[in-house]
């Protein structure tokens, strides 16, 4: 190859790793607002620095569009996600439905990590499904507790109403046995389960009519969580301020409000974050490209002399395989 080709070789490359210097420096996070038909929105997020620290991977979205929630026990499928009323609705495939009748799969007690701002909801209610009796204290209950259960005792309540009515199949047991109790903590709800052939959860869901048509049994798990409100958000989330999303730092923690022309601590019409931030994005620029630039220079010579040495003698004469321009 002669030299004139082989520097225009180099001066290429070198133009092509330029551009995807500048390519990759400008690019800034974005935070996925679905997933699936599901919104992702404050305090939640799927993509790194997205939504609360606090909900930090609790989350996740997998390709085909399905959203799980993650907790110690495994991960479980999110139907949905309310913020008006927040809470967060799943299903455990492993928890009986209607079209087990009165056969019972192995199953597992659903457990959260009580250091999060994830909560059980009061809304839940438990039934299970062939008790030992010589184990779990299985007995009708007053009609009141159904509405105030911490005002009775802790034995599983065989008149439920749920358990004469069961939500979508109300015959589907045919020869086993059923009743209703509300685990108060983790521990409870596995020795229920060990003495239980299994169980499941129904939460009440409001349908917003009058009484008492204002709420409906489904299956399902609801699980409550805190919204975080912080005066840094709500001025982040005004559109009069530039309308970004909430996120965070993902190595300190601390809040940034995440905008399209990159991230900031206050909210995206910030005038003088903006010019502090245009400021340190031209000086950034600047140094990669002095830095690329000095790199590019340096290589550029020791590759001349490459070639110089192994260019052939020629006693002075100039030839095109020595000719530099």
């Amino acid at each position: 190859m002669s030299l004139m080709a082989s520097l225009f070789t180099f001066n290429f490359i070198f133009f092509i790793a330029l551009q995807l210097l500048s390519l990759t420096g400008a690019q800034t996070s974005q935070c996925r607002p679905f997933c699936g038909n599901i919104p992702i929105n404050y305090p939640f997020g799927i993509d790194e620095g997205c939504g609360s620290p606090y909900y930090s991977h609790l989350l996740v979205c997998s390709e085909p569009g399905k959203l799980e929630l993650r907790t110690p026990s495994g991960r479980y499928p999110v139907k949905s996600i309310s913020y008006s009323d927040p809470h967060i609705l799943v299903t455990d495939p492993f928890m009986w439905n209607c079209l087990d009748g009165d056969s019972f799969r192995p199953t597992r007690p659903f457990i959260l990590d009580t250091s999060t701002h994830l909560s059980l909801s009061s809304q839940n209610d438990y039934l299970f499904f062939n008790c030992s009796e010589e184990n779990v204290i299985v007995q009708p209950k007053p009609m009141f507790c159904e509405r105030y259960p911490e005002k009775c005792d802790s034995s599983c309540d065989s008149s439920s109403y749920l358990c004469r009515h069961l939500p979508e199949c109300a015959s589907a047991l045919t020869r086993s046995t059923c009743c209703s109790y509300y685990p108060k903590a983790t521990e409870s709800l596995r020795l229920m389960l060990k003495y239980c052939a299994s169980y499941t959860s129904v939460h009440w869901r409001n349908t917003g009519e009058t009484q008492p048509d204002d709420q409906v049994p489904e299956y399902g798990i609801r699980v409550d969580f805190d919204i975080p409100v912080t005066t840094r958000c709500l001025q982040c989330q005004d559109t009069s301020k530039g309308g970004g999303t909430c996120g965070f730092d993902t190595k300190t923690q601390s809040f940034l409000c995440l905008c399209e022309r990159g991230n900031v601590t206050t909210y995206c019409n910030d005038d003088s974050i903006s010019r502090h931030t245009r400021k340190g994005v031209i000086a950034g620029a600047v140094s990669g490209v002095s830095v690329a630039g000095a790199f590019g220079i340096g290589a550029g010579i020791w590759y001349y002399r490459k070639v110089r040495a192994k260019a052939p003698v020629t006693c002075g004469v100039q030839s095109n395989e020595n000719r530099i321009f």
